[in-house]
């Protein structure tokens, strides 16, 4: 697939930034604003974004950008094809997801190296694949950190789905007996857009809640699930860190 028949294209306007070479799209409201405060960045000063905010401070974070929250892969999508049109090039995805593995808990932290595509906008970008991948240079980078950080994490695939109220128990029990760890709404639509437009991406999950005996356990409160989301903030900073130096 090509841009050639595409009639909307992802381009620049007169009051479009020129941005760095790193992207954070993060999709929550709390770790957006926590990754401002270890940023520097001043959590009132952004451009609107659609329905999203973006930061970005040349002085204070020369080459990194930051935008959210999102939620849903054509939202996802939208917003990563004008950060790349705006230059980024590296974009690092920060996001929730629920447990599907009985290994997998609240709290934990998920580096994804495939996702499974149970969304509709994927298709749209590698009609010929049911699972999409994120760049192998920024999963290895962010491994590295993860491990050099003494962060237990799980690794392996994910699940991204449009329809967070059909997680059956039978959708959840296919997807346990074929490895997945968890499930999400943007992971694969990111990494395929990425791989469509020739661009690195990658992606840090933290778990909010479990699916893995069939009931719902969410732990959006737990002390667990707090100090994961601060520590992801911090990796996904040392990620962007290495990014740009290897840029």
């Amino acid at each position: 697939m090509t841009d050639e028949d595409a009639i909307i294209n992802p381009g620049k306007g007169k009051r479009s930034p020129q941005l760095g070479p790193v992207a954070v799209m993060v999709a929550t409201e709390p770790d957006l604003a926590k990754l401002c405060s270890l940023l520097n960045l001043n959590p009132n000063t952004f451009q609107k974004l659609f329905i999203s905010r973006l930061y970005v401070d040349k002085e204070a974070n020369p080459g990194i950008s930051l935008t959210g929250p999102i939620i849903g892969a054509p939202y996802a999508t939208m917003l990563l094809e004008t950060l790349i049109a705006w230059g980024a090039r590296k974009i690092l995805f920060l996001g929730w997801c629920g447990a599907i593995s009985e290994n997998v808990k609240i709290g934990d932290i998920i580096l994804p190296t495939s996702a499974i595509i149970d969304e509709g906008t994927s298709g749209h970008y590698i009609s010929d694949k049911a699972e999409s991948v994120p760049s192998e240079g920024i999963v290895a980078q962010s491994r590295q950190v993860l491990r050099n950080a003494g962060f237990k994490f799980h690794q392996g695939i994910i699940w991204s789905t449009d329809a967070v109220y059909r997680e059956t128990r039978d959708r959840v029990a296919y997807f346990q007996k074929k490895d997945v760890l968890s499930v999400e709404m943007e992971t694969s639509s990111i990494f395929s857009v990425g791989r469509f437009r020739d661009v690195q991406v990658g992606g840090i999950l933290v778990v909010s809640d479990e699916l893995s005996d069939f009931q719902w356990r969410p732990g959006f409160k737990t002390k667990k699930f707090e100090q994961a989301r601060s520590a992801a903030c911090r990796v996904v900073m040392k990620i962007c860190q290495m990014l740009l130096i290897q840029t």
